[in-house]
């Protein structure tokens, strides 16, 4: 299958680790020792000969890459990033972990030490910054809680000490990158940011698991740097992100209690205009054959029954099916809804290969996006506005179909979209939580 190449696939290579092959390092011998070469007043290339010699394992493997340049120095000094990064370290008890594993006295001495201007005192102090910077990223990925994966290519793995600091070197400013724990995505930096809130008030232990607990869906989810959309099947929300920063967000219609949407991860690869909507078997059951026995046609409804669920199935006549039998769940009826401006998936839908039959959708429904409770479809997610998901993902106008008929548009970029469930809100007065419509934080 043939890729577009643009501009945004190698944001997603780099932020997911995947980056050009490192440029060999000058040869060692050809270069003086940091000490002969170093001037009073601690130079660039001092500093970068005094990495060099410091260096060891993943970290030299990484610094090679860039000619051993500083990450974390500017001008000779240890930049202010440092006491960002030591501020997150000194209150990891947020994200779940210990402070105590990051030996933070010990890396606030080597930062403290280069104000002299020696060059191997800000290589030791850039290479413990990046070395304690790579384990907190690493730990904070750790864990989360059960999702499916449909995709099994998006199932997180730790990521390797070089790819975090790669990811963390891409964006302009890695100042911001770090302040704005870029590594992490939104949801996370939120609901960490809302747990520090609650924690200074004092609320319950409680209230903290659950809090932990919406962390642990979070901290699954990609950064803003991973071209990406994430579905809240909690708030009724859907956003989707790329290049570092959220690109758009909408409302969306989400499953019912009884036909909830799971914690899914997918990869979104086809556009389908005009589509057919192929009804569940349950609904055929529960609802459509009630209506054929009250008098209904199918016509009527819209609808046709086909053979069976292969690609080449074959139209039924009415007198072969068996209502009483489809009503009583004896027999499995295909049906689907003719494509329309009636049908349920609207203009367009948007396939992820899943077992659990879920996609996203346009909906002829536009009531149902304006209640504040959007728990109303059969696990899908029905959107607000499909044109505007699109043109996102097609890097175009979605196009109009010649006829009326269902027609495939392969995505340019198939992009990862992640269907989660945070019930964590922030108030004026502090923390709340939406209602546990799908009772996963253990409540009703």
């Amino acid at each position: 299958m043939r890729r577009h190449r643009i501009p945004h696939l190698v944001l997603f290579a780099i932020a997911a680790g995947w980056a050009p092959a490192a440029a060999a390092a000058p040869a060692r011998a050809e270069r003086p020792s940091a000490d002969a070469a170093a001037p009073p007043q601690a130079g660039s290339a001092a500093i970068a000969l005094a990495i060099q010699e410091e260096a060891g394992g993943a970290l030299k493997r990484f610094y090679a890459e860039r000619d051993f340049r500083p990450l974390w120095a500017s001008g000779g000094k240890i930049g202010r990033s440092a006491g960002t990064l030591i501020g997150f370290l000194e209150t990891a008890e947020l994200d779940g972990l210990k402070p105590s594993s990051y030996d933070i006295d010990d890396l606030r001495e080597a930062v403290a030490a280069p104000r002299g201007g020696d060059p191997r005192a800000v290589a030791r102090a850039e290479l413990a910054l990046s070395d304690a910077f790579a384990r907190y990223v690493r730990d904070q990925r750790k864990g989360g809680v059960r999702m499916i994966y449909a995709d099994k290519k998006l199932k997180p793995k730790k990521p390797k000490v070089e790819n975090v600091l790669r990811a963390a070197a891409f964006p302009k400013s890695f100042d911001d990158y770090v302040t704005d724990m870029g590594w992490m995505s939104q949801q996370y930096v939120r609901l960490r940011q809302l747990a520090a809130r609650a924690q200074k008030q004092g609320v319950s232990e409680e209230v903290m698991a659950r809090l932990h607990l919406n962390l642990d869906r979070a901290r699954l989810l990609p950064s803003p740097w991973t071209h990406h959309v994430v579905v809240d099947a909690s708030s009724g929300r859907l956003w989707y992100y790329g290049q570092g920063k959220q690109a758009g967000t909408m409302r969306v219609v989400v499953g019912a209690k009884e036909t909830q949407t799971p914690m899914l991860v997918g990869t979104l690869q086809w556009a389908i205009l005009n589509p057919y909507w192929n009804v569940p078997t349950y609904l055929a059951r529960n609802s459509i054959a009630p209506k054929v026995l009250a008098g209904r046609s199918l016509a009527s409804l819209k609808m046709e029954a086909l053979s069976d669920w292969s690609t080449s199935p074959r139209k039924l006549a009415a007198s072969e099916i068996d209502w009483p039998a489809v009503a009583a769940g004896d027999q499995e009826l295909r049906l689907r809804e003719l494509p329309g401006a009636h049908n349920s998936m609207g203009r367009v839908k948007f396939l992820f290969p899943n077992g659990e039959g879920i996609y996203l959708h346009d909906t002829p429904e536009r009531d149902l996006l304006k209640k504040p409770d959007r728990h109303f479809s059969n696990g899908c997610i029905r959107l607000e506005d499909a044109a505007a998901l699109g043109r996102w993902l097609l890097q175009k106008p979605l196009p109009r179909a010649s006829k009326a008929v269902e027609q495939a548009v392969l995505l340019p970029v198939q992009v990862p979209v992640y269907l989660t469930y945070i019930t964590a809100a922030a108030t004026d007065s502090g923390v709340a939580f939406r209602d546990d419509v799908y009772g996963r934080d253990g409540g009703g």
